[in-house]
């Protein structure tokens, strides 16, 4: 019987560590790489076919590894194979346009939808699955592995400890998965510290865990992602977050909750300070939040509304207000957040009664998607915070009526006691350029039919959507007894539509006489007193002014 050879992973790391030692010299000084000599790097510990996870997250970029990437030589590196939640950046594609890569597995394309769809359609991507984020961190760990990771930092010492600053996120999932599996771990970082004289203010991960750190020529880029001005706030969005606070915040008692991003839960955040208070609210809902640090809800945690907020990642402009309000959120010893998109996901997943968010399309099954024709935006969290996770066991009031309202609804339903989480979809009738919120097939069977995929990229499947809102009313499909009345449900919010023109106005009007469509006078909402002068903050200046001046806005929202 041959013997096997139990460490030929361990073994390769070894190979690529020393070819890269050999190739740079005098330009790697312990684990520091000279900046020009990036490229030598990539080249030494790549090999054709290899699985490369690019930190690309929502907002932290790996921008500078990302540029050297593109500049290999693809008659050396190529067939690669890229893993990463997010494509932000042009050179995200420009390796598949160059030859470099060919496969790819993500979340999230919001930036590069367009172009993705362009290449997809083309031949000159094979794309694996368009996961949601924990689905894809999760196979990092199963069969996924990435080979080498390439990340980002705010900074490392001479040992190769890196600090992550605020933003995180993704960087533990990925370092964990690479570096306990044999892989090569490289960190772009903004500064190196020399450890004695000048400290880490926390270490975010261990040297141990890294292979190279490369001193960029500037610092990573990060998108204010979440950042909404209050100005461009309206007041059809105004009466949309009045209907959700009053008929769903209040009605259940939500305490736990997550906002997707968008105007529309802007507007909620800003409302609950005014509009909440004057309803009685405070301490009976929204106060305890999966979320990134939006400016907007400022004036909420000010008039003592939030008792936490996890993050998936932060904010630009917020770091000396999260160090002044560590009460409310994860900071570490040195005062700066510490975030983490896979343990948030979770919270978001398990530990939250109530997602709210936005989407492109929804048909009559209130299934949901942003993937529309020519655009294959992917999905990033939306899957995970806008579903039932059924492995829930603990009870909340807002997740037991919820439950009891969706058993008491569906015709032979198990007699068997279970809550539900409430995923709210929040959108107007028409989105940009008219086109309608509501169809009667969503873009994304016909992708699905283009690109060869094996499923319809869907982002929140219709059975664990529980309620609807528009600028029309609320429906509550929970309450519905079939899909019959489910589709008239939706049909009844779906304003000047064809699929709202299409509705039975007679079974509309028994729903409603059921509580199951609901309009804003039927909630005690007048929509004349749906007004802008009910936002909390009316722009960026007045978010500053609710912070203390601790929030400082990046300057594209500084008006003043």
């Amino acid at each position: 019987m041959t013997s096997r050879d139990w460490n030929t992973q361990s073994r390769n790391r070894s190979d690529r560590l020393a070819r890269a030692a050999e190739v740079l010299g005098p330009r790697m000084q312990g684990k520091s790489v000279a900046t020009e000599a990036v490229g030598m790097l990539l080249d030494a510990v790549l090999r054709p076919g290899d699985r490369v996870c690019l930190e690309g997250n929502n907002q932290k970029q790996a921008d500078f590894l990302a540029e050297a990437l593109v500049g290999l030589d693809p008659k050396r590196i190529n067939g690669l194979h890229m893993v990463q939640s997010v494509l932000a950046l042009p050179e995200h594609l420009d390796v598949f346009e160059k030859g470099l890569a060919n496969r790819l597995d993500f979340s999230f394309s919001g930036p590069q939808g367009a172009r993705l769809a362009r290449l997809a359609s083309a031949g000159r991507i094979n794309i694996g699955a368009i996961h949601t984020y924990l689905e894809l961190f999760a196979r990092y760990f199963v069969d996924l592995t990435p080979q080498v990771a390439l990340v980002a930092a705010q900074a490392a010492d001479a040992q190769g400890n890196l600090y992550t600053g605020p933003n995180t996120e993704d960087t533990p999932a990925i370092v964990e998965a690479t570096a306990f599996k044999g892989g090569i771990v490289i960190a772009q970082v903004n500064e190196l510290v020399d450890g004695t004289t000048t400290r880490l203010p926390r270490i975010d991960i261990p040297a141990d865990w890294v292979s190279f750190v490369v001193p960029a020529p500037r610092p990573h880029f990060i998108e204010p992602l979440f950042t909404r001005d209050p100005a461009q706030i309206s007041e059809i969005q105004v009466l949309m977050a009045m209907m959700a606070i009053k008929g769903v915040y209040a009605e259940y008692g939500v305490q736990r909750l997550n906002h997707g991003i968008g105007f529309d839960t802007a507007a909620i955040e800003l409302l609950l300070p005014t509009y909440g208070e004057s309803l009685g609210l405070k301490g009976k809902i929204a106060q305890h939040w999966a979320l990134n640090p939006h400016p907007a809800l400022i004036p909420a945690i000010e008039a003592g509304w939030v008792s936490s907020v996890h993050s998936f990642g932060s904010e630009l402009g917020m770091e000396n207000y999260i160090r002044a309000r560590s009460d409310v959120f994860f900071t570490g010893p040195d005062g700066s957040l510490r975030s983490n998109r896979a343990f948030c996901q979770a919270a978001g997943h398990y530990a939250c009664d109530l997602f709210i968010g936005s989407t492109l399309q929804m048909d009559l099954d209130a299934n949901s998607s942003t993937a529309t024709l020519g655009r294959i935006a992917g999905f990033g969290g939306a899957p995970n915070m806008g579903a039932d996770a059924r492995g829930r066991r603990h009870a909340s009031p807002a997740w037991l009526k919820a439950g009891e309202q969706a058993r008491a609804g569906r015709q032979g339903a198990s007699g068997t006691p279970r809550g539900q989480k409430l995923v709210v979809q929040m959108v107007e009738t028409f989105r940009e350029h008219m086109q309608p919120a509501f169809v009667e097939r969503l873009d994304a069977w016909t992708l699905q039919e283009q690109a060869g995929m094996d499923l319809p990229p869907i982002m929140i499947y219709g059975e664990d959507v529980t309620h609807v809102i528009t600028e029309e009313g609320i429906a509550n499909l929970l309450l519905c007894r079939n899909d019959e009345e489910r589709q008239q449900a939706i049909r009844g919010v779906a304003g000047y539509t064809a699929v709202g023109l299409a509705r039975d106005h007679r079974m509309v009007e028994n729903l409603r006489d059921r509580g199951i469509v609901r309009r804003a006078q039927d909630l005690g909402i007048d929509p004349r007193q749906a007004s802008r002068n009910l936002l909390a903050a009316r722009g960026m200046r007045d978010l500053v002014r609710a912070s203390g001046g601790l929030y400082q806005p990046p300057k594209r929202f500084r008006n003043w």
